[in-house]
């Protein structure tokens, strides 16, 4: 850590000077602006002019990518922050696989359209203004995404109803979308304090845990999609097990459902009592997928593995949420409150 002077420049004014290295690094020489950003712990944030205008534009050459890694690019100049997105090819047009791969992009990202085609580039354009979403919001938003997937599939296992799986099988790609909009938002604050509260927050602190947390939101979608796809796959599309089981396993995805929902509010509301009663409430449920598999009459090898695997989905989103109480806890834990108290 570099330290300097501060020197009294006159009766009430304290200044003092910038690293030269800085300086050089974002062009800032004498006369320009630079912005004061005043966060928590006493911190004070020196920012460039420049770091309040987005890195706006990406140039994806296409040349050596196949559809895949091309795809895969956008979606990081995306996460990014990039405002425009060009892909091009040098040598010659760009190919059918290539094209699809940029229109499979636009499909599965909020916000992205095509705005300009050549036969050799294309451009695509960013909408998202940092300011319309909280980041609060859309971990409330990619929770209740999974949920509600999570209760669809359950219940088409319950009734052997298909449609009701593939209704849950479709809302993925939403909880996609909203993952990926939340990385977008996390990179872009952390890039530029300045966006910081656009996005809610009052410091870029809380950051790296939003980030595991919506990562976690996002695998108890993929469990909620694995359920749905075992319907689909489960003769009669349903579990070949008594109602007594069925309204056991049923009652073991509601209690998932109450420890998601309240590990979120958890980390939105930094309360500490709630990351308290996650853990009891986890604690409850901790064995419910080894109780259910041993009550379980004899079944064949393929009835029993479709029941452990709903099972251990539900188990595992049920750690899930314990990850992000675990991470609720500690950005509750950073703040006065009734539990502590920092000097």
């Amino acid at each position: 850590m570099e330290t300097r002077k501060v020197q009294r420049l006159g009766p009430s004014t304290l200044a003092m000077t910038l690293p030269a290295e800085w300086a050089k690094e974002h062009d800032v020489q004498k006369g320009d602006e630079v912005s004061l950003r005043m966060g928590g712990k006493g911190t004070l944030t020196v920012l460039p002019e420049s770091a309040s205008v987005e890195d706006s534009e990406a140039i994806i050459k296409a040349d050596n990518l196949d559809a895949s890694a091309l795809e895969r690019s956008i979606l990081a100049q995306y996460v990014l922050g990039r405002r425009v997105i060009h892909v091009e090819k040098t040598d010659g047009a760009l190919d059918s696989e290539q094209i699809n791969a940029v229109y499979q992009a636009e499909t599965q990202l909020m916000g992205l359209g095509v705005i300009e085609e050549t036969p050799e580039s294309i451009a695509i354009r960013c909408s998202v203004d940092p300011e319309d979403f909280s980041l609060d919001n859309l971990l409330e938003r990619l929770e209740n995404t999974g949920s509600t997937m999570r209760g669809e599939a359950i219940k088409s296992l319950a009734h052997g109803n298909p449609d009701l799986a593939q209704r849950a099988l479709n809302r993925e790609r939403q909880a996609n979308k909203i993952f990926v909009l939340l990385l977008r938002l996390i990179f872009t604050a952390y890039q530029n304090p300045n966006l910081c509260r656009a996005v809610g927050l009052e410091s870029g602190f809380p950051l790296i845990g939003y980030r595991s947390v919506a990562k976690n939101l996002e695998l108890t979608a993929d469990n909620a999609e694995d359920i749905a796809e075992i319907v689909m796959e489960a003769e009669g599309h349903s579990l070949n097990v008594d109602s007594a089981t069925m309204r056991r396993i049923r009652e073991f995805t509601d209690q998932v459902d109450d420890i998601t929902a309240l590990a979120v509010q958890a980390v939105v509301e930094r309360d500490y009592d709630k990351t308290i009663e996650v853990r009891t409430l986890f604690r409850e449920i901790s064995d419910r997928e080894k109780e259910i598999l041993n009550d379980l009459p004899e079944l064949s090898n393929e009835d029993l593995l479709q029941v452990r695997e709903v099972l251990v989905s539900l188990q595992q989103t049920a750690q899930y949420a314990m990850r992000n109480a675990e991470i609720a806890a500690n950005l509750a834990l950073n703040e006065e409150s009734e539990h502590v108290t920092i000097k």
